[in-house]
């Protein structure tokens, strides 16, 4: 369904017109000194938002009127979409994050509290479980699906450190979605609202006036499989994302593929002797590969995992990257077709391994499953870990020293070359050989889950079929962080000058700045100017503050709104007030004082 365009949206309605006297707008010239970020400076400075506690703000009028403007888009879209609004409470019987282990999984992020009569509550991070257990009373026949519902709801995370205002706050609002299915596959299956709902996202973001990138993304402690994020370009972004230029594929860091890499391990004899040093407290790379005198790139690094057992699949998973390099858990699992964990450190010792200086031969003294990544299957000379604490080896042969070659060797358990890092800048593209990867800076604003029957199991949620055979139901989890927007807005939309907001969430339309509110030609004027405005559905912010000019223009510049219209004496006494957009060369000029609207709507696009 095509969004109606602003000027549509626009006539159904009379447009709003506020004074600034008559509203909290409470400028700084100077941001907190806490406020490291662009948007949390401007926003704290723009008047928009005031810090209650660490990570928790209060939204003013201003920020409230985005926030909500950003919600509306939100709604229209997940309507249109064929998605129901419902709420659900901030409270969530703790029992129900105990169901799916996610009160472990969270941690002390949750916020968690007791009630009078000793019950555990947590303030909700998400409402998977709370909305899985309410749909499994309501939804008992294959008739009542597909069925897709949401909320904007306010969502708690008790971070350790909150910082860049909304970005990373301990209370946020989320848009969270969840759609329910009998098949994956056909009409109404979670692929067909997956894409449906991926295509809402696409609108939304395109509606606010945000210039973005959808990646593959990890799935991460939400569970589930398939999933995509929605990144908010900016080059102060938090997130990292990898795109080939060629093909348009992008992918956040830890799902990004890398392109086929050449690697080989020759059966001959080792370059370099194999020559122990002592490393004392180094087990770190950095520090070890400036003691030795040699590059990070030049030593391997192994990181040793606790694997989930498959007959008589070893209990430990070493993975071999390049010094450089840093593994990814998610890959190395696909790799090994197993779930795995990070091993403990005390558990690791205790199994004879010497943390933090694991070198790949203990692959062969300790019957452990060895997965090498292509750039570290070669035949360098290599520093590693020498399996001692506060030692490390130098010249280093796969062949000599652990057994391994092209062909692999029979005394070790197992032994897999295969991509199990990071992605980086520079990397060859997995979609076009021609190509690199290139790094680009992002803020994550949505994501999308395919779920599964992750939460659906936790809580035996099943109906009968067509055939009237219980089948459990397959569920798909879709957020967008709606205060997260507004930030990431800032972000991208900002200059020396202030914000620059994007005019579909922009909390007026219109900022008229009168230069004396006492004259009555400039009363007249506002007047003209509003009922015109008013009329035509837009959003009018009238500065009649007592104010010098050079005060006001720098505060209008601050907060950002799309259009300014000036009333000064010397356009007036010609029909004309001053006319500037925000964005972009900030040229004025004089447009006529009783045919406003047309220029108006002009350089807002309606």
């Amino acid at each position: 369904m095509t969004p109606p365009s602003d000027h549509t949206s626009r006539s159904v309605r009379l447009g709003e017109v506020h004074r600034w006297t008559q509203t909290s707008i409470p400028t700084l010239r100077e941001a907190p000194a806490e406020a490291t970020t662009p948007s949390h400076q401007l926003l704290v400075r723009g008047g928009y938002i005031r810090q209650v506690a660490a990570g928790v703000y209060s939204f003013l009028p201003l920020g409230l009127r985005v926030l909500e403007k950003i919600s509306q888009i939100v709604r229209e879209e997940m309507n249109a979409a064929g998605a129901a609004e419902l709420r659900m409470p901030a409270f969530v019987p703790i029992e129900l994050y105990a169901g799916t282990k996610r009160d472990e999984a969270y941690g002390d992020l949750l916020f968690k509290l007791t009630d009078r009569h000793g019950r555990s509550v947590a303030l909700g991070p998400t409402h998977e479980e709370t909305l899985t257990d309410y749909a499994k009373s309501a939804v008992t026949s294959y008739k009542q699906l597909p069925l897709t519902l949401y909320q904007i709801q306010t969502k708690y995370r008790d971070e350790f450190r909150p910082r860049a205002g909304l970005l990373r706050g301990r209370e946020f609002v989320m848009k969270d979605a969840y759609s329910m299915h009998t098949s994956v596959e056909g009409p109404g299956g979670l692929n067909e609202v997956y894409d449906r709902l991926y295509e809402a996202y696409v609108r939304i973001f395109e509606r606010c006036g945000l210039g973005f990138t959808v990646v593959e993304a990890e799935a991460g402690p939400i569970g589930g499989s398939a999933s995509h994020e929605f990144m908010v370009n900016a080059a102060t972004g938090e997130d990292t994302i990898l795109i080939c230029p060629a093909s348009g594929y992008a992918a956040n860091v830890e799902k990004c593929e890398i392109g086929e890499r050449p690697w080989s391990i020759a059966d001959a004899d080792a370059a370099q002797p194999l020559a122990e040093h002592h490393t004392p407290k180094m087990p770190g790379i950095d520090a070890v590969a400036s003691h030795l005198g040699i590059e990070p790139r030049g030593m391997l690094k192994t990181i040793l995992f606790k694997a989930g057992r498959a007959g008589d699949d070893p209990a430990w998973v070493l993975a071999t990257v390049r010094g450089d390099h840093e593994v990814n858990e998610g890959k190395l699992r696909d790799a090994v077709g197993r779930s795995l964990t990070l091993a403990d450190d005390a558990e690791a010792r205790a199994a004879g391994f010497a943390v933090g200086y694991i070198s790949p031969r203990a692959a062969t003294e300790r019957g452990c499953q060895l997965v090498i990544d292509p750039d570290a299957a070669t035949d360098d000379a290599w520093a590693t870990g020498a399996d001692r604490v506060d030692h490390h080896v130098t010249g280093f042969s796969w062949r000599r020293d652990a057994g391994v070659s092209s062909a692999s060797a029979a005394n070790l358990a197992g032994v897999k070359v295969a991509d199990i890092r990071n992605a980086k800048a520079g990397d060859p593209s997995p979609k076009d050989p021609a190509s690199t990867l290139e790094a680009r800076r992002g803020i994550e604003v949505g994501h999308i889950f395919k779920l599964g029957t992750i939460y659906s199991e936790a809580f035996d949620f099943a109906i009968l079929n067509e055939q009237q055979k219980k089948t459990t139901v397959i569920m798909g989890c879709y957020g967008i962080g709606v205060s997260r927007t507004i930030a990431a807005s800032v972000e991208q939309r900002h200059d020396d000058r202030g914000i620059v907001w994007p005019a579909p969430i922009a909390p007026y339309d219109v900022l008229v700045v009168v230069m004396d509110p006492k004259k009555p030609a400039h009363a007249e004027a506002v007047a003209t100017i509003t009922d015109q405005l008013r009329g035509a559905g837009l959003d009018v912010l009238v500065d009649d503050r007592k104010e010098r000019p050079g005060v006001k223009f720098k505060d209008a510049d601050l907060i950002g709104m799309p259009i300014r219209l000036t009333i000064g004496d010397k356009a007036l006494e010609r029909g004309m007030v001053e006319f500037q957009v925000r964005a972009g060369s900030a040229e004025r000029q004089e447009v006529p004082l009783a045919a406003i609207v047309e220029p108006v709507l002009g350089a807002l696009g309606g």
